[in-house]
């Protein structure tokens, strides 16, 4: 979307608290109004004569760029494989973790994975405890929640890529998106290439974004002929080319774009 240069599509006549009035303050429709105004859909794309106008974005000529918080980071790959549930409320969840967080001495207490749609819920329902935190959001500086934390500081650390890379939830989402582009895109590579790219980033992959994809889809799926027994324990199937497309989505979860809000 073109920058709007700050014109949103608020109502009445931009003022926010007839706007707020409008609405009998409701929060949910005050959070609508804000999310589908011009002026938060604008592309974080900057251009000489925005960036001469407005260096600092003081004015909202362009949208921020920046990495999705630690829940939103679980919630994308959940959404994009198709896995995410959608319950709302309840007691807190217990999603896949690496294993030992849990063995502390001083306590016989066990993280027992949630069953069914739970073990999927939104990263808001995650149960946090504060002597082990969840290990994937720590790492996405998510909080012990040892004291309020007014704002997030965000980081870039190679932990972060390792964990959307190995962590049991993330290929188990990289797992659910291959099966899902199997299923949605038919059994042309080029297709599932376009479905899987476009799901993970909101936009259509270039031509040589597509090659790309496919020569690593190619050379993953050949190296899984050669060795079934590794797709076998990859997937619980002996497809190489499930095999192949859960390497190639497990990637795709794991590019900045993927992790970013553009």
């Amino acid at each position: 979307m073109e920058p709007s240069f700050g014109a949103p599509n608020a109502s009445p006549a931009h003022d926010p608290d007839a706007s707020a009035l409008s609405h009998a303050w409701s929060m949910k429709a005050t959070q609508r109004l804000i999310v589908t105004s011009a002026t938060y859909r604008q592309s974080s794309r900057i251009t000489p004569e925005l960036e001469e106008r407005d260096p600092y974005n003081r004015l909202l000529a362009r949208a921020p760029r920046f990495r999705l918080d630690a829940e939103m980071v679980r919630d994308v790959a959940l959404a994009v494989s198709g896995l995410l549930s959608s319950k709302l409320g309840g007691p807190s969840a217990f999603p896949p973790q690496t294993e030992g967080i849990w063995d502390l001495p001083y306590n016989e207490e066990k993280w027992t994975l949630s069953e069914g749609e739970d073990r999927y819920r939104r990263g808001l329902y995650t149960f946090i405890r504060r002597t082990a935190p969840y290990p994937s959001m720590l790492n996405f500086d998510s909080t012990s929640r040892e004291m309020c934390t007014v704002r997030r500081v965000r980081t870039n650390t190679p932990l972060q890529a390792l964990t959307t890379l190995n962590d049991p939830a993330f290929f188990e989402a990289a797992q659910a998106l291959a099966r899902r582009i199997e299923k949605e895109a038919g059994t042309e590579a080029p297709a599932r290439a376009k479905l899987a790219f476009r799901l993970c980033t909101s936009r259509a992959p270039k031509p040589d974004e597509i090659d790309r994809l496919l020569s690593w889809e190619r050379q993953e799926q050949h190296f899984f002929e050669q060795h079934p027994n590794d797709a076998q324990r990859l997937t619980g199937s002996a497809s190489p080319e499930l095999a192949a497309w859960t390497m190639l989505s497990n990637i795709l979860l794991n590019l900045d774009e993927t992790l970013t809000r553009e």
